[in-house]
């Protein structure tokens, strides 16, 4: 247990019906009390119960807020320490000076580090590492199905797995234990297939957590979406119609977008990161060139990339010249404004992109919207979203150690059939049950666990 006492402002700044100021520690209960003027005793106060009364300057007399402080004691809070949450009037002002009173006037409180209030729910052990991170992904979740994603795994679903994987391994590991300690005993045959059965079993069990992963970061992090095209065919008209609001200026003049627009919105439960880019094109402005090789960069960084065309126009060279570079990429050809005359040579599209990648739309009349919605969730999902019930891993160093931990046990599996020692065998397998208890910070060192709770905002 930490025995020092924190706080710090835990709902964000800005002007807002209520603030809350967290405390958390050992004596989080006596500082509330020296600046809390309620009509009875916070000492003597239940846990999980409301307070009204008036935070005080206790060296002056003033009242400063108007407050209700609840009080929850341990081990009944996140924190499994005593924690008081005041909540103030919502502004800067009136917060901000509850929380100097506390931290100027009070002693033995100092502020909170970034994440540390949950970083001592991790170290007190109501959480573990997996479920600490996963409270990051909760508040970052830009989606209904990320929010569900990091809420099973906050409930502990993933950890539960990987724990189980962990038990399935040291049961193995015992076994080779024993045959190393009284070789007399062992039954080579007997202990190999043992081995074998064990190990694939558990490979197997991460393989179909690793089969998810993809999808799993998609969902969490979204996919970065580059809108291209020349100027003038309806890349802004896109933006605005999939984010259901006029977020940048359409105009029938060539070059109206200048730089790249960003907006996320939500396709089918997936978060979509789409960057509108400045029509492309020889120019001699200036400033469009900058655009136009902003955009370009763009290009290079995204996930997917919606090419605009005019299907009223001929095809210019520089979309020959696109389709041509990008016909290995993560591409939708949209054939935009399918109702006027079509002048576009549809030939050469579909001899260098796949039919299936091909949606015919007229943006400004909202037709084509659930073929692109299909044709996304096809071309990176396999036709649909795996079942709400699947376990997602989503965290890149979650991916990375049970790519670890399955390597380790395939080595393991491999050294069976080369008739390696035993014991050099048992290496493998511990190999990949340290990489698992890393993933739930069983095995994690400290300088991991505070890169970790360094990314958590102030307060949470």
């Amino acid at each position: 247990m930490i025995n020092d006492t924190i706080a710090a402002i835990s709902t964000p700044l800005g002007e807002g019906g209520i603030a809350v100021i967290r405390i958390s520690g050992d004596g989080a209960i006596a500082a509330a009390e020296q600046v809390f003027a309620p009509k009875n005793k916070l000492g003597k106060a239940e846990t999980h119960t409301v307070h009204y009364g008036h935070i005080v300057d206790p060296s002056t007399g003033e009242r400063l807020e108007e407050t209700l402080v609840t009080v929850m004691r341990a081990p009944r809070s996140f924190t499994m320490e005593d924690v008081v949450e005041i909540g103030c009037h919502g502004g800067l002002v009136s917060v901000k000076r509850v929380l100097d009173l506390l931290l100027q006037k009070v002693s033995g409180v100092r502020l909170a580090e970034p994440g540390e209030f949950t970083k001592r729910a991790f170290l007190n052990g109501r959480i573990d590492l997996a479920q600490a991170e996963a409270v990051i992904d909760l508040i970052r979740a830009k989606s209904d199905r990320a929010h569900k994603v990091a809420m099973k795994q906050v409930e502990g679903d993933l950890s539960r797995r990987i724990r189980d994987l962990r038990h399935k391994l040291v049961e193995l590991m015992a076994h080779i234990e024993v045959n190393i300690d009284y070789p007399e005993h062992d039954v080579e045959e007997m202990t190999s297939a043992f081995i074998r059965e064990k190990s694939s079993d558990s490979i197997a069990a991460i393989h179909k957590l690793l089969k998810a992963a993809q999808e799993g970061k998609i969902i969490r992090e979204g996919i970065t979406t580059a809108i291209v095209g020349r100027p003038n065919v309806g890349k802004s008209s896109l933006l605005n119609a999939l984010a259901r609001e006029n977020k940048a200026i359409v105009t029938d003049i060539p070059g109206t977008t200048r730089d790249v627009i960003e907006e996320y919105v939500t396709m089918n439960g997936i978060p979509l990161k789409l960057l509108d880019t400045a029509g492309i094109r020889e120019t001699a402005d200036l400033v469009e060139k900058i655009g136009v090789e902003r955009s370009r960069g763009a290009l290079q960084d995204a996930d997917l990339i919606l090419l605009v065309l005019n299907v009223n126009e001929p095809l210019h060279d520089d979309e020959k010249r696109l389709l041509d570079e990008l016909r290995n990429r993560k591409i939708i050809v949209i054939l935009n404004k399918t109702d006027l005359p079509v002048e576009l040579d549809q030939a050469f599209v579909e001899e260098r992109i796949p039919q299936e990648r091909l949606v015919s739309m007229a943006v400004k009349e909202n037709e084509g919207l659930e073929e692109l919605e299909k044709a996304v969730t096809d071309l990176f999902f396999q036709g649909g979203l795996e079942s709400e019930d699947l376990t997602y891993v989503s965290n890149a160093r979650h991916i990375q150690l049970l790519k670890e931990s399955e390597a380790a046990l395939t080595d393991a599996m491999e050294a069976v059939d080369l008739q390696i020692p035993i014991d050099m065998i048992q290496i493998d397998v511990r190999r990949a049950w340290e990489a698992l208890g890393e993933v739930i910070g069983e095995e994690a060192g400290d300088s991991l666990i505070d890169q970790i709770f360094t990314q958590f905002c102030l307060g949470k």
